[in-house]
């Protein structure tokens, strides 16, 4: 119901560019290409030494040989001008980055059935630092400042009929790091809830880790007070034919960035990233999804839509993907929308694409950004549909598919009654 603009395009090695207009909306999925360059295979659980791309990656790919540390001060100050920051107005980033993070942790409550084990454990618990390493200068402060983690399990074999509520709650307006571990131990099954609510000044790494056949589906709410700064790593590692399913939804916040990882540590492992977000005059709303395909024979599939309403309302979507040589069989395909409501927003769009064998299943990407269609308003008003409400029809039916993706249906309702609240308030 929308026009859009899309874009396409490919290199032996690396692709990358923002929307360009003019482009149809479908397009068809990249065809394989040459083999470039070397990788190492992803290792098992992460060393805590410093450490030039973590073990994953290669230090001459613009993907993988990014810088990551545990330790703060090897990562540059943030000026803004680098890759993983020019979009962010790093000004409003509220100390994050360069404070000592030393405010009072949100509080963390966690509803489930009785086999999830829930944890408060110290910095020296061996889970902590197993899925990933901080890929930038905010997630490592919040590595050198929490001072604990909960750390919730899913039990082996266990398959949930209910879900797992884990709520987070801001404790003020001090910088504080935040560390929270879900781990789905070998052939469990089932959905995590991670709801930020409150306000908060924090920087905040959440580890998420398959077993080998894990089924696991976690939903990340930001739905903080308007005043609260939030920036998320949330870094995944997927065992031998897991399945995980990450949907993040960002609603609240004055600034949001999260930045979701995946990382492939055996063959047979499926990815599915889905995002929504809903951006009003003023908020910044920035997400960057990576997928790294270092194993044979895995599926990612990344989808985030967005909606923009009010002056200097401002998305960002940055999403790479890489495919190492000695990932052959891969399928990969990963689709940014944007919905455009009103004057004065603005989204950034950036699909980019890596590829370094040409044995693989299919690798695409796209990129739509576009605004609301005035000639759709006028069909629907035409059948006797006020304008208010043909305007919401548009919009939810935009969005309704990722909700539709959390499969509980709780979560899912609670979810359009938000997005009603938005469309109310940019209404007013």
């Amino acid at each position: 119901m929308t026009e859009m603009t899309e874009e396409k395009t490919a290199e032996k090695a690396r692709i990358g560019a923002p929307s360009i207009p003019g482009l149809t909306e479908e397009g068809e999925s990249l065809s394989p290409l040459e083999p470039a360059g070397q990788t190492s295979p992803l290792g098992g659980a992460a060393s805590k030494a410093h450490s030039h791309g973590g073990g994953y990656g290669i230090p001459d790919s613009s993907r993988a040989g990014r810088l990551t540390s545990y330790r703060l001060e090897d990562f540059p100050a943030i000026r803004g001008t680098e890759e993983e920051w020019r979009f962010t107005p790093v000004k409003r980033l509220g100390g994050l980055q360069t404070a000592a993070l030393d405010g009072a942790a949100p509080a963390v409550a966690v509803e489930g059935p009785e086999q999830v084990r829930v944890e408060t454990v110290g910095r020296d618990d061996a889970r902590i630092g197993s899925a990933g390493i901080p890929e930038d200068r905010v997630s490592a402060n919040a590595w050198a400042h929490f001072t604990e983690a909960t750390v919730v399990t899913v039990p082996a074999g266990a398959e949930l009929a209910d879900r797992v509520l884990v709520t987070v709650t801001g404790a003020g307006s001090a910088p504080a790091a935040q560390h929270v571990v879900v781990v789905a131990e070998q052939g469990s099954r089932a959905v995590v809830v991670l709801n930020h609510v409150g306000e908060a000044v924090v920087a905040e790494n959440v580890e998420i880790v398959l077993e080998d056949g894990a089924d696991l589906t976690v939903v990340s709410l930001q739905e903080w007070s308007d005043t609260s700064v939030h920036a998320s790593s949330q870094q995944v590692k997927v065992g031998r034919d897991a399945h995980l399913k990450h949907i993040v939804v960002s609603l609240g916040g004055s600034l949001v960035r999260v930045t979701p990882t995946a990382r492939f540590a055996a063959p047979g492992g499926e990815v599915e990233l889905y995002g929504l977000y809903f951006a009003d005059a003023g908020q910044h709303l920035e997400h960057r999804t990576y997928v790294d395909h270092a194993q044979p024979n895995c599926v990612s599939n990344v989808l985030y839509k967005g909606a923009l309403q009010g002056k200097d309302a401002r998305t960002v979507w940055v999403g790479d993907v890489l495919i190492q040589k000695q990932a052959e069989g891969t399928d990969s395909y990963e689709k940014n929308q944007n919905l455009v409501l009103t004057d004065g927003c603005r989204a950034d769009s950036v699909p980019n694409l890596e590829i370094e064998t040409g044995l693989i299943e299919g690798a695409g990407h796209a990129s739509a950004t576009g605004r609301f269609d005035d000639e759709h308003l006028f069909y629907l008003m035409a059948r006797g549909i006020p304008e208010d409400v043909a305007r919401r029809l548009v919009v939810r039916g935009f969005l309704n598919e990722i909700i539709q993706k959390i499969g509980v249906q709780g979560i899912e309702d609670h979810l359009t009654e938000a997005v009603e609240r938005e469309l109310e308030a940019g209404e007013n």
